[in-house]
């Protein structure tokens, strides 16, 4: 089968053994797949947890139909439409957990079922079960132009939050976001941007800071984070190392978690998936929560894609289709 791989030349399609599904994994006729930050990286041989290097089928989003099921795995059948997450996506075929994949709704088609499974996981998981939003608190999407950080916001707005900030140093994209659900926009480029956070919310901050960027924003979120309230890291987009004002921190009392899916088990990340059917599925078939496609390229295009994502001019989700 065709599969984009990393190897000595760097990333490019190549011919690969198709797999077979063990336990309780399935095996997936790829559809469509959605690019991600992470996959980038990967192209030029960075790690991703234990991801990476040579011989590494690239890819962590797809949506397609189940055309082989292993003997453990349970609720699924061949023909089934699903999207999930998971290694090895940019390929005809993929194995997924039976426990890491949604059932793609009948009104949604394989390029946009692609682009939810990260985002919707990510993000349910760190804005209400990490975040603990409850409805009337206050929320900041940091680095919300992104596809899981436009999902933040409409999850934030979903669960009933009463001010819901977004910020983008991309003035276009800035200008997007009142569109997925927030109030206030800044650029978190510009220093101002914690006093018109503080200005939104009686000079209290925000009881919760979705964090996606990280480097020089690390000490600013403290300062826009009302005492008591938390910060979930979700990303590092602008540096993973940076100043941190630990005397704030302690001051305002703040409960500062990071996440990730590259150290969780496969029984946490199931219960991640199960928690999203439970609690936000209605609006994901209602077509409530859904990201926008910016473009969408053919398989044997994948290196045009990735260099589109590397302008980082979009906004939403490239997509490639198989």
């Amino acid at each position: 089968m065709k599969a984009y791989v990393y190897g000595a030349n760097g990333a490019a399609i190549t011919e690969v053994a198709k797999p077979s599904p063990k336990g309780t994994q399935v095996l997936v006729r790829v559809h469509a797949c959605g690019l991600n930050r992470a996959d980038l990286g990967m192209t030029k041989g960075h790690a991703h947890g234990s991801a990476g290097g040579a011989g590494t089928v690239l890819g962590m989003e797809w949506a397609g139909e189940i055309a082989e099921v292993g003997p453990d795995a349970r609720g699924v059948k061949p023909g089934d439409k699903v999207m999930g997450s998971g290694s090895a996506a940019f390929a005809e075929y993929t194995l997924a957990d039976h426990g890491r994949l949604y059932r793609t709704p009948s009104n949604m088609n394989f390029e946009e079922a692609c682009t939810l499974p990260i985002a919707i996981s990510t993000m349910h998981n760190a804005v209400v079960t990490v975040g603990g939003l409850q409805p009337g608190q206050t929320v900041m999407i940091q680095g919300a132009s992104s596809g899981v950080g436009l999902m933040a916001l409409q999850i934030a707005k979903l669960k009933g939050a009463s001010l819901v900030v977004g910020s983008s140093t991309d003035a276009m994209r800035r200008g997007r976001l009142k569109e997925f659900g927030a109030d206030l926009a800044v650029d978190s480029g510009d220093p101002g941007w914690v006093d018109q956070v503080l200005q939104a919310t009686s000079g209290e901050g925000v009881d919760l800071i979705v964090d996606q960027v990280s480097g020089k924003v690390a000490s600013q979120n403290l300062k826009a984070t009302r005492i008591k309230g938390r910060i979930v890291n979700v990303g590092r987009l602008g540096g993973t190392h940076a100043d941190f004002n630990f005397d704030l921190h302690a001051a305002r009392r703040i409960s500062y978690i990071g996440v990730t899916f590259r150290s969780r088990t496969i029984e946490e990340i199931r219960e991640i998936f199960d928690e999203v059917r439970k609690d936000i599925w209605p609006a994901v078939e209602s077509r409530k929560l859904q990201l926008p496609i910016d473009k969408v390229f053919a398989f044997g295009d994948i290196g045009k894609a990735f260099e589109h994502m590397e302008a980082n001019k979009h906004l939403g989700k490239i997509v490639v289709t198989l």
